[in-house]
């Protein structure tokens, strides 16, 4: 589908004449972390979507370089456009907060419930840091699949290494060199407005701003073992959005859907179908 001057593309599951779910994925990853959440939300009667934002998998990046927060929640506005009707939106870390501007800022309805996959207005700096690093991390490419594999494996101790790495290439391209390469736009972190976590993409006053005038079914699904959402975090957020509902799902860190899927598709699907 055409957003704002770029193609998104997405992964569909279920019926399209049933309520819609949107997945939206958190910085540099791909339509492909939310693992069997789509699967499992159209088998609980569901029309999923689950998209790679601009800059990211197969969607294209921004002509300009541009990804600052603006742009990510036009993003959102133009999906719910093309359905013709708010979905329920299911944000993980940069989708998150693009859910929050786009519902906070916006005048007309954009979503009938809101999902927020660790992440709050208040993101904590040495987690995003981290995040940071870890996506400069493989600027100049990986070797192997392999090397790819150590470098997530030291980033994410608390889950077991995979030994079949073919899910990689969902998130990986090898390129001429013979060198992999992560499936999104470097300019994404290398520009100012880009950067996950700097100036430009997580404006704290914006985002408690927006968050302030949520009004729909909110839930956030925080990983007990992040270090993106503490809990002074959770309770700013409730402060903001009084209604909102927090699960805490044990042994898992920022990546909740990856870490443990079953807890969280059972929570969150549990939590959209209760609220329309």
């Amino acid at each position: 589908m055409r957003a704002e001057g770029v193609d998104l593309v997405a992964d569909a599951f279920g019926d399209e004449s049933d309520p819609p779910v949107v997945l939206l994925h958190g910085g540099g990853q791909t339509r492909h972390a939310w693992g069997s959440a789509a699967e499992a939300f159209a088998a609980s009667g569901r029309y999923a979507l689950a998209f790679d934002l601009r800059g990211h998998g197969h969607s294209d990046w921004s002509p300009d370089g541009v990804y600052g927060l603006s742009r990510f929640a036009g993003d959102v506005r133009a999906i719910v456009a093309y359905l013709g009707g708010p979905p329920a939106l299911v944000g993980a870390s940069l989708g998150g907060l693009s859910s929050i501007i786009a519902i906070g800022e916006s005048t007309e309805p954009v979503a009938s419930s809101l999902v927020l996959v660790d992440v709050a207005p208040r993101v904590e700096e040495v987690g995003r840091n981290k995040i940071a690093d870890f996506m400069r991390s493989g600027f100049n490419g990986f070797e192997s699949l392999e090397d790819a594999a150590d470098t997530i494996a030291a980033f994410v101790p608390h889950r077991p290494r995979p030994t079949d790495l073919s899910g990689l290439r969902k998130n990986l391209r090898q390129r001429g060199d013979g060198r992999w390469y992560w499936h999104w736009d470097p300019r994404f972190i290398t520009n100012r407005e880009g950067v996950d976590g700097q100036d430009g993409l997580v404006n704290h006053e914006r985002l408690c701003t927006a968050a302030s005038r949520i009004s729909i079914p909110t839930m956030l699904v925080r990983g007990r073992m992040s270090d993106i959402v503490s809990d002074e975090s959770v309770r700013e957020l409730q402060q903001l959005v009084p209604h909102a509902e927090v699960v805490d799902v044990a042994g898992a860190g920022h990546m909740v859907a990856g870490d443990k899927n079953d807890a969280f598709n059972s929570a969150v699907i549990e939590f959209v179908q209760r609220n329309g």
